[in-house]
């Protein structure tokens, strides 16, 4: 009989574990066994993505379904029973479970992290479901009219998403916050992570268990409130209703309403007041970064009003803080749940980026007209130096615009990827009218098959917006070049996005956070596992911030100034100028000042400035969701040096990898680039062992047919014959097109060019068998890789 300590740890859970969780009552409906609770990180490496795994717990209990209390990590004998303990506790902190528990099949060892205590117990004693309840009740202090509520089921039918681990603790703390009294909520969640699924879900629950009766649901656009009706919140849709013409409906229970339609423009007769105070108990706010924590905000006006002793204010937003704004957290405290850009990245719920740094001449050292020189309207230009935050501000510089058309179009080409889904952001409308012409310039063949190939979505443009809903279908090849300046920053989804460019000068955090957040969405179904950032502005300076991706952080409103959209289609467009092209040039009309006045400043505009590209970076986020900042060649090599510090340590590995992929593949998961640099280095006909050699080692690299001819001088092919000879030799010519992976199994062997040797069968019969292929294969490799 096997010993205890011979058991693999597969065996430990067969045979002790989970006999000791049924002995405890706990059935097979209570656990999810060796269940993904993330979907693994999807690193990008040139133009290829690959996920890692995700992480997975060994055994998740549940109290009731979506309502996990522990988790149990499982070692095998040769393990003491403490020893999965740590990796427990990450996997329950990252869940947000109580209790965490750790064995090898000898002893339980508990931690309690709402007391923080830990002990050991026998197999035998591993506490029932209703045990560990009675502990969270006991210390959470729970009443029966909280647990109701706390308990209540989640929406699911079948065929139906169910929530992931972070929305299910999102709603879950929501829910007990309500339970237990709190009234103003905030969940600061990820552009792209499901936040209306979330306030669905909590809505739900309240309803279901009668503790909220009439629920408001405020959002700033059309097309926001029209997304939750018709998905996220479509099985309610029979007590629900939108606000139209101002109008309120008092036979529904839940209402979708802009925040401008109900806060109207004359005060004491705003449309909201057709409703009681406490006519709502549950007031639900999309997007709450934006104006409606303002206290001068109409908007604001809504929430205040609709503020009864039992109503709760839940708000939800991607970037809770605000610069020169109004802070929401002000409003609404710290957030019951935060769950980051960096952390929806790392689990794989949200597409990495990388960013292409552009710099352009006329950027990076500045414009200065000569004395008496004057724009294309004959004005006279004043004398200063210029630069990128002028640009197409105060200054218009037409070669600049074509510059930056160039450069999108020559890299959509070289990419092959001229259909990919591309939103240019241009400082105003007027910039993006300008750079629409210059694109469709540059792409005039695939503007002649459809002159919806480059389109301006702005607030003033009705055909660009009409649109908008083909952009957002991931379907649709059309739009698939858009300039804007304002509109599309915040609440358009669309999830096949795949290149950003910023050409405007984004100085805000909660602006630059909402732009990025256009890309983050995967569809992996239509190709889309990450997205590209092209920066003409050094806007992605913002990632160096540590307030990217921080903490929130309470900052307070300077002057009590908001500007509130005109009803409309999307609820206003908020651009930040208002453009007059009339003759004698362009003119821009400020906000107005503090007195009430307006001013108009010329935008000065110039057409004989060549302009040209002086450098460009492609940079990656690393292993640690950081923007590598250096060369690629010394990151990698640094990291090459650090797993394999000398020549014979790489070649000792090499050697003795059976299969060299896999050896590569855990090079590249630490930072190196190996496809980068061959088209860097331009080593494209070497392997990846000449490049690591010679980046690393400083050795003399051997292209791919200079190792295949040693091969054959050799003679080593001289000992098999006929069949055997000729495969080997057709594997050589893949490893010449295709590299060493192809010679690391038998599945090459099921290639079309192998069909003519009989198949995969007879080809390792004739090798005497898998161990007499397997010998063959590792030989000439050995050959394939002496000096």
């Amino acid at each position: 009989m096997i010993s205890k300590k011979e058991m693999t740890e597969e065996d430990i859970k067969m045979k002790y574990i989970s006999p000791a969780l049924e002995k405890s009552q706990w059935s097979v409906d209570d656990i999810l066994f060796e269940r993904y609770f993330t979907d693994g990180r999807i690193e990008v490496r040139g133009n290829k993505a690959k996920r890692k795994n995700g992480k997975k717990a060994d055994y998740l209990l549940h109290y009731k379904k979506n309502y996990p209390i522990a988790v149990i990590e499982a070692k095998d004998n040769k393990h003491s029973p403490e020893a999965g303990i740590q990796q427990a506790l990450d996997y329950a902190a990252i869940l947000d479970v109580p209790f965490a528990y750790s064995t090898n099949g000898d002893m339980f060892v508990e931690h309690d992290r709402i007391l923080s205590k830990e002990r050991t117990f026998p197999m035998s004693e591993f506490p029932t479901k209703e045990q560990l309840w009675e502990r969270i009740i006991a210390t959470k202090e729970l009443t029966e009219e909280q647990l109701q509520v706390i308990q209540q089921p989640y929406h699911y039918t079948r065929g139906a998403k169910s929530p992931r681990y972070y929305q299910r603790i999102a709603i879950n703390k929501t829910v007990e916050a309500i339970a237990n009294g709190q009234r103003r909520i905030m969940l600061v969640m990820a552009t792209g992570t499901g936040k209306t699924f979330t306030a669905f879900q909590i809505v739900y629950r309240l309803m279901k268990a009668g503790t909220k009766k009439r629920v408001l649901y405020l959002a700033d656009r059309n097309i926001l409130v029209d997304q939750a009706m018709t998905e996220d919140f479509s099985p309610l849709s029979e007590i629900s209703t939108k606000v139209t013409d101002r109008k309120l409906e008092s036979a529904y229970e839940i209402h979708f309403a802009l925040y401008q339609q109900l806060a109207g423009n004359e005060d004491g007769k705003e449309p909201f007041r057709q409703f009681s105070k406490d006519f709502f108990d549950l007031v639900v706010i999309d997007e709450a970064h934006r104006g409606s924590a303002n206290e001068e905000s109409n908007w604001r006006k809504i929430i205040d009003y609709f503020d009864g002793p039992n109503t709760t204010h839940i708000g939800m937003t991607a970037t809770p803080k605000n610069d020169k704004e109004a802070s929401n957290l002000d409003y609404f405290g710290e957030p019951v749940y935060t769950y980051s850009l960096k952390q929806g990245i790392e689990d794989g719920f949200l597409a990495p980026y990388r960013v292409i740094r552009v710099g352009l001449d006329v950027d990076l050292e500045g414009y200065r007209p000569e004395k008496g020189k004057t724009d294309i309207y004959g004005e006279l230009i004043p004398d200063r130096e210029y630069g990128s935050n002028d640009f197409d501000k105060n200054l218009i510089i037409d070669d600049r615009t074509v510059a930056v058309a160039k450069y999108i179009t020559r890299y959509l080409k070289d990419q092959d990827r001229r259909y990919d889904k591309t939103i240019i952001f241009c400082i105003d409308i007027n910039h993006a009218a300008r750079m629409r012409q210059a694109l469709i310039n540059e792409n005039s063949d695939l503007y002649k098959l459809d002159d919806r190939y480059v389109l301006q979505i702005t607030g003033d443009n009705q055909i660009g917006k009409s649109q908008l809903g083909n952009f957002a279908d991931s379907n649709s090849k059309y739009p698939t070049l858009v300039t804007t300046s304002k509109l599309l920053t915040t609440g358009v989804n669309i999830k096949t996005c795949k290149l950003i460019v910023l050409d405007s000068n984004i100085n805000s955090m909660t602006e630059f956070k909402q732009i990025i957040g256009r890309g983050t969405r995967l569809d992996e179904e239509h190709d889309k596992e990450f997205f590209t950032i092209m920066d003409f502005r050094n806007v992605t300076r913002h990632f160096a911030d540590p307030d990217f991706d921080g903490e929130p952080i309470i900052t307070k409103i300077i002057d009590g100034t908001d500007t509130e959209p005109e009803p409309g289609v999307f609820g206003g467009d908020n651009e930040d100028d208002t453009i007059d092209g009339g003759e004698g040039g362009t003119f821009i009309s400020d906000p107005p000042s503090g007195d009430g006045s307006e001013t108009r400043r010329h935008v000065y505009h110039i057409s004989d400035r060549r302009v040209k590209v002086l450098n460009d970076r492609v940079q990656f986020m690393d292993a640690k969701g950081k923007l590598i900042t250096e060369s690629i060649r010394d990151y990698s090599k640094k990291n090459i040096l650090d797993q394999y510090a000398t020549l014979d340590h790489f070649l000792n590995a090499w050697n003795h990898a059976e299969r060299k992929r896999v050896l590569l593949e855990e090079m590249e998961a630490r930072g190196v680039f190996l496809e980068e640099l061959q088209k860097e280095e331009q080593l494209e006909g070497f392997d990846e062992f000449d490049l690591i050699l010679h980046l690393a080692y400083d050795q003399k690299p051997l292209t791919k047919t200079e190792r295949i001819n040693n091969v054959k001088k050799s003679g080593y092919l001289n000992q098999y014959q006929e069949v055997a000879r000729e495969v080997l030799e057709e594997l050589l010519d893949k490893y010449k097109d295709d590299g060493i992976g192809e010679l690391d199994d038998t599945q090459v062997l099921e290639l079309k060019e192998f069909d003519k040797y009989g198949g995969v069968v007879n080809i390792i019969f004739k090798f005497g068998g898998i161990e007499g292929y397997k010998k063959a294969l590792n030989g000439m490799k050995e050959k394939l890789y002496t000096k």
